[in-house]
């Protein structure tokens, strides 16, 4: 427990807060990044705050390339073990976007629950979304059953994918917030493959594909227990301290337990410090006062809704479904016997996805976000180029395709993938970030289910070359909206970016 003269000083705090106009010249020191202390922390102790959400997104992952193995499956007369295995083409597409239309709901829920529930409670529920899901679509005994399931795992990842970056990044040491936020991007792509090799290794099983979604469930327990065993974001705990929704001395008492907690016998007694300086940063900035609706549109509420759900939005309509829809022909037109297999080629795929985004987790606090942005996307435009000429006019110098379709995912994976992520879990005010991040992912997955369905009627429409230069336009754009909107966060903590950035 605090000292009398601690709460005392929050006590001021509290009433200082109620105008930034009245914060005194020794607040603003703290916004300019000369801290009183420097931030301790052990490595060691900061890994399993991050690896309990980050299996969050591993699930998200997981369920992507397991899904493209279970419809083989449950297609198949001898192998669905099931009479109801003569699917449609929408019902096949029912499966395959279930999760996805869950996770727009999940979204949508999020942005009304978030900050009431806050990031690790969130992430509980996700988990616990995450076990039904898969056992309901497991053990189901019909479509519709199925269907549900697939459905209550996407609420799940909405849920999941809202929470996690939230989580990661309020309790994340600043020198390492953003290799910990890219590393969660590596744990959806790592998921990903996953779910390939496990689906191609159960898709000649007989109801392979329920074993295919059953495996998730073990992960989704651990998950769970895990993030029950976690402390709150100490930052949430100080939000509500700050917008009076509590005990002031009780939650700040709390949020210094949880933040020794996170940073390990390394942070000794400067704790209290650290938590003070929060305070007065969050009072500096502001956050006292919680957002309304027509705020959200408004002052720097409004400008990192436009740099965060621009990001997210660019991400998805850059053209990354697209691509690797094309990956088995590309690959397959340049001699690769084994392209005709999508599994495998899926797998290959993944594997540079995994080594491209390891290489931006290592440098991203190093060279920072925009570096990575502006040059991945860079790249993006180059291999478009490459792509939609392959498919107009150069059609017998396969390595053109080839060369793009490597060049594109690999810098996909070094700039939108990761950096994505890790911009709209840092842009947000804290008091905003709980629903402005709701939007980001509504956002995300809206534009995802967009260029999915848009997808065919496009290709059928104007050609995939000309659609490869469309996109490649499109990606130009958000160079463009990078270089003149999006600033740069590297080595600020969640309150000065707040106050330098928005």
């Amino acid at each position: 427990m605090g000292s009398d003269p601690e709460r005392s000083t929050l006590s001021s705090l509290g009433k200082v807060g109620k105008s930034s106009g009245e914060i005194g010249e020794t607040q603003e020191p703290l916004i300019n990044g000369n801290h009183g202390i420097p931030e301790n922390y052990s490595v060691a102790a900061a890994v399993l705050p991050f690896l309990f959400p980050a299996l969050g997104g591993l699930l998200y992952g997981y369920d992507i390339g397991a899904t493209s193995c279970a419809t083989i499956s449950v297609e198949s007369a001898t192998l669905s073990g099931v009479s109801w295995y003569d699917l449609s083409s929408v019902q096949i597409g029912l499966i395959t976007s279930g999760s996805l239309y869950g996770a727009l709901i999940g979204s949508v829920v999020a942005f009304n629950i978030a900050d009431f529930l806050g990031r690790r409670r969130e992430l509980i529920l996700a988990s616990v979304l995450y076990l039904v899901g898969a056992l309901v679509t497991a053990l189901a005994p019909d479509f519709t059953v199925m269907v549900v399931g697939r459905f209550v795992f996407g609420i799940g990842i909405g849920l999941a994918m809202h929470a996690a970056p939230m989580y990661i990044a309020e309790t994340a040491p600043t020198p390492i917030r953003g290799r910990l936020i890219s590393l969660k991007e590596f744990f959806i792509v790592l998921g990903m493959v996953a779910g390939y090799g496990i689906g191609s290794l159960l898709v000649d099983i007989v109801a392979g594909w329920r074993y295919m979604y059953g495996a998730s469930t073990p992960l989704a327990v651990i998950m769970g227990i895990g993030m029950w065993w976690l402390p709150p974001s100490p930052r949430w705990l100080l939000l509500r301290a700050i917008q009076g929704k509590g005990n002031m001395p009780e939650l700040r008492d709390n949020a210094i337990y949880c933040l020794r907690r996170l940073r390990g016998p390394v942070i000794g007694d400067s704790a209290p410090v650290q938590v003070n300086e929060i305070m007065e940063e969050l009072a500096y900035v502001g956050e006292e006062k919680q957002v309304t609706f027509s705020e959200m549109f408004q002052g720097k509420c409004l400008k990192a809704l436009i740099i965060g759900a621009g990001v997210v939005l660019f991400q998805q309509i850059t053209g990354q479904p697209s691509v690797l829809y094309y990956a088995a022909s590309i690959l397959e037109s340049a001699g690769f016997s084994a392209a005709s297999d999508a599994t495998r080629v899926s797998i290959l795929l993944g594997l540079l996805k995994l080594i491209m985004t390891g290489v931006a987790v290592l440098v991203v606090d190093r060279l920072g976000r925009r570096p990575l942005l502006l040059g991945g996307i860079s790249g993006m435009f180059v291999s478009l180029l490459l792509l939609g000429s392959y498919y107009l006019f150069l059609d017998d110098v396969p390595a053109a395709a080839v060369v793009g379709l490597l060049l594109y995912v690999g810098c996909y994976q070094v700039s939108f993938g990761p950096i994505g992520w890790l911009l709209i879990s840092e842009i947000f005010p804290l008091r905003l970030r709980g629903r402005g991040l709701s939007i980001a992912v509504l956002v995300n997955f809206g534009a995802n289910a967009l260029v999915t369905f848009a997808f065919s009627p496009l290709v059928e429409l104007l050609g995939a070359g000309i659609l490869f230069y469309g996109f490649g336009v499109i990606t130009l754009v958000s160079l463009l909206f990078i270089f003149f909107i999006v600033p740069e966060t590297k080595g600020l903590t969640l309150e000065e970016i707040e106050a330098k950035c928005l």
